[in-house]
């Protein structure tokens, strides 16, 4: 499974905090034994934006006539925070909820036609605990960030004779196809249903918007605090570059050229009350080179929560809003593919994507609805995508086939085209957890 969180978002959440890297990607693994399990249940690899998944969740660009600011929390421009237990748990537990889900609609698929199933498991690695009901294997495995529905089609221990006719293998193409596109069909639904409850319970956050950069905090003895910022300060302009109402992208302006600039002089054009004036500010070297100041940033908005006044409108506010999301999910797909050399350098995994969900559950519990149902489109968009080891792979397999007249592709090849697809997902993720790790901010600190 592919995530890629894109940008340009629709309704405002919390506040934007800096860190040190953008467009990570996120690898959930997804392991099964048997050949045709793995044909579209893979090791999941997870394409998630920081910096666009929090413009998309954290910002709005809907406009209110009246409401409060935000209240912020300190987060250094630098590196990734995991913050509290509890909220890292609850990013856990959308994640977990959104691949439970996928596998299911894999799972019910299958099951509501006939088709034998032998296992669903959550998570993946060693068996934490199982059972077995109605022949199919149910187990918690010891790592949520993922899952599997194995079926018993190549499985050598399998008492099903080969030739069962209610083998996935041996089922008609457009019963596998409605097995392997189950799941994507079974996050869209869950992320419709998610922003109806979302709409219903808390509203969707509009906001207004005004020129300049907010700093809700600075951090102790860092250089901001060394050279004169205050909280509650906002910054109209970087070393002679105005700041308009551009929410995240004005912020995205101060990041770079504060990392651009260690040891050297930036000049922050400051309002303060009734006053303007400037402040240079020199920013500390970071290990990697990059510059920092150790400020919390975020667009200089206020907020306001707009509630449907009738059934009617609840519907077209629902709808209004997964098709907003939709539509960024794809703008972002789209630049994440033509600009791949640009962001290469700049991916994360699942340490990157729990970060940014539990400070999205620190900062707004509200936040976790547009966090869970932005998962949800990513997945269902990316996995449709025709590359090995995704839904989409599968289905083209499936489809070549159809055109072929039935006839399959041998099993050499198509185990060779799928098992490329796993080792370089696997490997990649391997990368990922390590690279991610290393970015934890209290990690940096140790080293």
């Amino acid at each position: 499974m592919l995530l890629n969180i894109s940008s340009s978002p629709i309704s405002l959440r919390n506040p934007h905090f800096l860190s040190s890297f953008n467009n990570p990607i996120s690898y959930f693994p997804r392991r099964s034994k048997t050949h045709l399990s793995k044909s579209h249940l893979f090791p999941n690899l997870s394409a998630l934006s920081n910096h666009s998944l929090k413009n998309r969740v954290l910002f709005g660009n809907k406009r209110c006539p009246d409401g409060e600011r935000n209240h912020f929390r300190t987060r250094a421009i630098s590196g990734i925070d995991l913050g509290s237990f509890e909220s890292v748990l609850e990013a856990i537990a959308v994640l977990t909820a959104i691949i439970v889900v996928h596998e299911s609609g894999h799972f019910l698929a299958a099951s509501l036609q006939g088709i034998h199933v032998s296992k669903f498991a959550i998570g993946f690695g060693p068996i934490l605990a199982k059972f077995d009901y109605n022949n199919v294997e149910y187990s918690l495995r010891a790592f949520p960030l993922g899952g599997f529905v194995g079926f018993p089609d190549n499985d050598p221990d399998s008492e099903i004779p080969i030739d069962d006719a209610n083998l996935l293998k041996n089922r008609p193409t457009l019963d596998r196809s409605i097995v392997v596109s189950a799941g994507i069909i079974a996050n869209v639904i869950f992320a419709y249903a998610i922003i109806f409850v979302q709409v219903l319970s808390v509203g969707l956050p509009v906001q207004e918007a005004f020129p300049g950069v907010l700093v809700p905090e600075v951090k102790t003895f860092s250089a901001a605090s060394r050279d004169g910022l205050l909280s509650g300060d906002v910054i109209l302009a970087v070393d002679g570059t105005e700041l308009s109402r551009t929410g995240p992208d004005a912020v995205s302006k101060i990041v770079d050229i504060v990392k651009r600039n260690p040891k050297s002089d930036v000049v922050f054009r400051i309002e303060r009350g009734n006053k303007d004036f400037d402040i240079r500010v020199t920013p500390d070297k970071n290990f990697d080179g990059t510059g920092k100041i150790g400020v919390q940033l975020s667009p200089n908005v206020r907020i306001t929560k707009v509630r449907p006044r009738n059934v009617p409108e609840t519907f077209r506010f629902v709808g209004k809003e997964f098709m907003g999301l939709s539509s960024n999910v794809l703008d972002g797909l789209k630049q994440t593919f033509f600009n791949f050399s640009q962001t290469a350098s700049k991916v994360a995994g699942p340490v990157a994507i729990i970060a940014v969900g539990a400070e999205v559950a620190r900062s707004n519990i509200d936040g976790l609805y547009q966090f869970a149902a932005l998962l949800n489109i990513n997945l269902a968009v990316i996995n449709l995508l025709p590359l090995p080891a995704l839904d989409g792979g599968t289905l083209a397999l499936i489809l070549l086939e159809a055109v072929r007249g039935g006839r399959k592709l041998p099993v050499e090849v198509e185990q060779g085209i799928m098992s490329s697809g796993i080792m370089l997902v696997i490997f990649l993720g391997l990368f990922l957890i390590v690279k991610d790790t290393l970015s934890l901010d209290f990690i940096k600190e140790i080293l």
